[in-house]
């Protein structure tokens, strides 16, 4: 198993474990490769706190490879991913890193974040199968070339569940999932998403609970199809979604 001379505390193997999948050696030494340039770019611009030791391994990587255990278990399959909100490049490069027969799309409004994503692409090794965008979820979800054009839309912390689902429901094709990452998920929001997704055309298809590694709490993964197509007034105009969420 690969070792990270530079965090000796980091136990990859809790990780690895957890996700039920193991690196290569140019896979090991991509994610190490991005640590190392977050924690360069951080001293510039504000684009995480998790960048060391299992904050990195554990609370970065795994956590966004957790929902994809199945997907891992077969890397030759190719997937058309987005990730809305890429922010310092979880969880859409991990899973560019862990599954290079996929094709990513890395979407963020705001350049700094894209500008750095794309010298991560370039320099570990990915710009084959990532592309990164500096777009609104709102204006990228109406363009005929991304609308209804993936397997999977992603969301990390980007906002509440019923607001996301507005951004990510209209990328996905008609097998296509909506993937929401969460913390705490309660009774009442999950009411609420689903008055939200009966305008958008969709429904929950499942709901998964993992606990992180090494006490570092629970996380959520809400699952999300299409029933039917979704209607084109979806997603509403910039702002809109946050101001006005549907399901209430």
């Amino acid at each position: 198993m690969p070792t990270d001379k530079n965090n000796k505390e980091s136990n990859h193997f809790l990780v690895w474990n957890q996700i039920e999948w193991e690196p290569t050696k140019k896979q090991f030494a991509q994610f190490t490769h991005m640590q190392e340039l977050l924690k360069e770019w951080n001293k510039k611009i504000n684009l995480t706190r998790l960048v060391e030791g299992d904050d990195f391994w554990i609370s970065q990587v795994c956590d966004s490879l957790l929902p994809f255990k199945k997907e891992l278990k077969d890397p030759k399959l190719s997937h058309n991913f987005i990730d809305i909100g890429s922010g310092c490049g979880f969880p859409g490069i991990a899973i560019a890193i862990a599954m290079p027969n996929s094709n990513i799309t890395l979407l963020d409004s705001s350049s700094k974040k894209t500008t750095f994503l794309k010298v991560v692409s370039k320099e570990i090794g990915l710009s084959s199968h990532v592309t990164i965008l500096t777009k609104r979820a709102e204006s990228a979800g109406k363009d005929p070339i991304f609308r209804g054009n993936f397997d999977y839309a992603i969301a990390r912390a980007v906002a509440s569940a019923n607001v996301v689902a507005e951004y990510l429901v209209p990328f996905i094709n008609s097998k296509g999932q909506a993937i929401i990452y969460k913390g705490n998920w309660s009774e009442t929001e999950q009411r609420i998403l689903k008055k939200a997704l009966t305008k958008l055309h969709a429904e929950i298809k499942g709901t998964h609970s993992f606990s992180l590694p090494d006490t570092r709490g629970i996380r959520n993964i809400i699952r999300i199809s299409s029933i039917k197509k979704c209607p084109n007034q979806y997603p509403r105009s910039i702002g809109k979604p946050k101001k006005q969420p549907l399901g209430y």
